[in-house]
């Protein structure tokens, strides 16, 4: 079970969430504006949030910035306006997944079992030991990236993009490759969904000092060898 806050001034809206996510066995909190959102996240423990992107008080883009001032809390962004510039947008400032109204519950409850998935999953055999590649190692245990021992903060999505590159080092994984792998199967994610995040983990390692990431045009990436 995960403590989940919704944020949403369509009371509908919540209450369709709230019904969906505790069925689902999560235990969800409420917020009609952005600023209680921020209220609740500051005073009680959340470990994911539904974020509507056009709120009162504070909006949505703005509440998760600040959101992730604090810490890296997994956040899904709904929201009624289905173009691309707001979906890269949403993305840009560290969104793990982006659902446009109207929607499912169904698959919205799918997206935050992805999310909380890939952000509380614990290491499987032999993952006890820190992946290091070079100057970069991922643990996978306390979900830490580190660049010259200085730690890079990524998302959960960003961290799992970047784990699926250092399995294999020299490899190119095409962008379908890594949305099966960091979102899982049958997500419909654009290749510039993709590009987003991988500048995003890009522009963190090379303000830590170092960018191992290629891009291999018209294909996709990988992580260099020397």
């Amino acid at each position: 079970m995960a403590n989940v806050l919704v944020a949403d001034d369509d009371g509908h809206i919540r209450e369709v969430v709230r019904f969906a996510l505790e069925k689902a066995g999560h235990a969800v909190t409420e917020a009609a504006d952005g600023k209680v959102a921020l209220d609740i996240f500051r005073s009680q423990p959340v470990d994911l949030v539904v974020l509507d992107i056009i709120m009162p008080e504070v909006d949505g883009i703005e509440v998760c910035r600040k959101m992730r001032e604090k810490r890296q809390v997994p956040v899904v962004f709904l929201s009624s306006r289905d173009d691309e510039l707001d979906r890269i947008l949403g993305l840009e400032i560290g969104a793990d997944d982006y659902v446009t109204k109207p929607f499912s519950p169904r698959e919205l409850v799918a997206r935050v079992k992805a999310v909380l998935r890939r952000s509380t999953a614990a290491a499987e055999p032999g993952e006890d030991t820190p992946l290091r590649r070079g100057a970069l190692s991922l643990d996978l245990q306390r979900y830490q990236c580190l660049w010259e021992e200085k730690p890079v903060v990524l998302t959960v999505t960003e961290f799992a993009l970047l784990r699926s590159l250092m399995g294999t080092p020299g490899r190119v994984y095409v962008r379908s490759e890594l949305v099966d792998r960091a979102w899982g199967y049958g997500h419909h994610i654009t290749e510039r969904t993709v590009d987003s995040h991988i500048r995003r983990i890009r522009k963190k390692l090379s303000e830590a000092g170092g960018d191992p990431i290629e891009t291999v045009y018209g294909v996709g990436y990988r992580l260099r060898t020397e």
